[in-house]
């Protein structure tokens, strides 16, 4: 019998992997796709970073890497918190894993049991509630649409959790939106969690350092929270290292040590060479850093501006991260000269991926059924002419 398990079949597939495939299918045919579906900087990884990698291929780090990665690293990393977030962690509070998603889901599978509840506030990134799923845990949705700028409230918290609630999990600056929690908006949340004993968030960082609002804030940083937080962060975004998937996870020692064991049964330590890599960007020239934030900043007001132009679009002004989720509700309803129908933000990116050859993700994937996502994590005229094709595209709609 042809029988998957029935943990595989509880699971969605990634809507952004989908579409991202969908758009490199149209490319192989020879339709000019301009992709706004992939969460990635277009940017190469710095060159004094790969010279790092180039150097540990010649000094021979072709060997297992230690299960919760090479000690150095950890020191690094643990140096990079208290330097850029006043956050005392230990080495031994560390652990290096296959990219920011894997720290992720190493925690959720660390902390939640079967029937225990995850708080996600929506929109939120399509793998939190598969995850929370895999680990026979139940994803509690809390909305926060695009009136109160995405980002839930200490009350609305307060009012999601129950007696089987184990985890929160946040993402500032956030992904598919782009807002960013203030330090006043995450000591409320530090409040509401720190009155639940057993109740811990996970705080994804990722996308730390694309950053429009000046210092990034950490929901750790409050009295209390560090035994409370598990901060997940990586290279990816910040350093253009998307491929070379490293991620770690800052935590109390027990959560560290539930994770090092979980991850040793299952890929074991992370690629050498991209330890070697990621500790280059952690310790070298921080420019680079800035220097992306920079260009990313610039697009976000570019794709911003020509957003608000399309009649038709909602647009909030993201503070952080390479998104723009505006609202596009008003066009359910319409059709198009093909006869089809939109009856939801997946048919609206379909719509413009097949009209317009412009590739989005709906936001029905990412909790909030009324936007959809676009990522400007690429070049101004890329975004200038997607934008052109996309106006072009709902104004046939009738």
């Amino acid at each position: 019998m042809k029988k998957l398990s029935d943990r595989l079949n509880r699971l969605a597939p990634s809507a952004t992997l989908v579409m991202s495939q969908k758009s490199a299918e149209m490319k192989a045919q020879g339709i000019d796709v301009i992709n706004l579906s992939v969460g990635e900087p277009d940017f190469n990884t710095p060159d004094h970073i790969k010279a790092e990698a180039h150097r540990a291929i010649d000094e021979n780090y072709s060997r297992y890497s230690p299960v919760p990665g090479y000690a150095d690293l950890r020191e690094a990393i643990a140096a990079k918190l208290k330097n850029e977030n006043g956050l005392d962690y230990t080495p031994q509070e560390i652990m290096v894993s296959n990219g920011a998603k894997q720290g992720v889901c190493n925690t959720v599978m660390a902390l939640v049991d079967e029937g225990e509840e995850v708080v996600i506030p929506a929109p939120y990134w399509v793998s939190y509630p598969q995850m929370a799923k895999l680990a026979g845990g139940v994803p509690v949705i809390v909305n926060a649409g695009f009136e109160q700028d995405f980002k839930i409230t200490a009350r609305q918290l307060e009012a999601a959790i129950t007696p089987k609630t184990r985890l929160l999990i946040l993402c500032s600056p956030s992904n598919p939106t782009g807002s960013v929690y203030s330090k006043e908006e995450l000591k409320a949340l530090a409040d509401v969690i720190l009155s639940h004993e057993d109740l811990y968030v996970l705080a994804d960082e990722i996308y730390e350092h694309i950053n429009y609002v000046g210092h990034h804030e950490s929901i750790a940083q409050f009295p209390g929270m560090k035994e409370r937080a598990i901060i997940v962060n990586g290279v990816s975004k910040a350093y253009a290292m998307t491929g070379w998937r490293i991620g770690y996870i800052a935590a109390p020692e027990w959560i560290v040590k539930g994770c090092n064991k979980l991850q040793g049964q299952y890929t074991s330590g992370p690629c050498s060479l991209s330890q070697r890599a990621a500790l280059a960007a952690y310790t070298l020239d921080q420019q680079c850093v800035e220097v992306m934030r920079q260009a990313f900043e610039r697009r976000r007001d570019l794709i911003v501006k020509l957003a608000k132009e399309i009649p038709g679009l909602e647009v909030n002004v993201p503070q952080g991260a390479f998104y723009l989720f505006p609202k596009c509700s008003s066009f359910y309803g319409k059709h198009s000269d093909k006869g089809t129908t939109i009856s939801n933000s997946t048919d609206l990116a379909l719509y413009l991926l097949d009209e317009a050859h412009v590739a989005t993700v709906g936001g029905d994937a990412f909790g909030d059924p009324e936007c959809f996502r676009m990522s400007y994590a690429t070049s101004d005229e890329n975004i200038i002419e997607a934008m052109r094709r996309i106006k072009e595209a709902l104004a046939k709609l009738h």
